[in-house]
């Protein structure tokens, strides 16, 4: 049994639905490759997610929106609480990455891939950034609807890492 730990924060509802997305591609791969048995998929909060969760699991896919030009801090509290448990456990593993952003979301993102190569993960494709365009304060803050395109997108990147899991049995 292999498990994929999928590790989110949402404050807007956009990094959420890319979660489930990544989940459902994830679990769809796994049925498409006649091994759903064979993998297991926990999707937790970030604020939730522990350091036993990182060591367990044998992959990942990181979720977050990028606030202030870094990673939200419920996601950075979750990578300081896991790091040192898991620095020097976890080293090979696969990983995914997926920023939901305003104009950019390439601070977050470069944030997300250096802890992870800290933890000397490796990475299945390139971070995934969905750009929302929100600018003012107001659209900044309020609730988002992620497009279709972007979510076959999370999806897409939900299967490669069950594939790339699942590919070792």
């Amino acid at each position: 049994m292999k498990t994929l730990l999928i590790v989110w924060h949402s404050r807007t509802g956009a990094a959420r639905a890319m979660a489930a997305a990544l989940e459902r591609g994830a679990r769809h791969a796994a049925r498409e490759l006649d091994a759903a048995p064979h993998l297991a998929v926990v999707r937790r909060r970030a604020g939730r997610a522990q350091p036993g969760d990182v060591l367990k699991a044998d992959g990942y896919l990181f979720c977050a929106p990028e606030n202030l030009g870094t990673l939200s801090g419920e996601m950075k509290e979750f990578f300081d609480r896991a790091y040192y448990p898991a620095l020097d456990r976890i080293a090979g593993r696969p990983y995914g990455l997926a920023i939901s952003a305003g104009t950019d979301g390439s601070g977050a993102a470069r944030q997300a891939e250096r802890i992870c190569t800290g933890w000397r993960l490796r990475a299945v494709a390139p971070a995934l950034v969905a750009r929302n365009g929100a600018q003012t304060p107001e659209a900044i803050m309020a609730a988002k609807t992620v497009p279709a395109a972007v979510l076959a997108q999370c999806e897409e990147l939900g299967g490669l890492l069950a594939a790339t899991l699942l590919a070792g049995l």
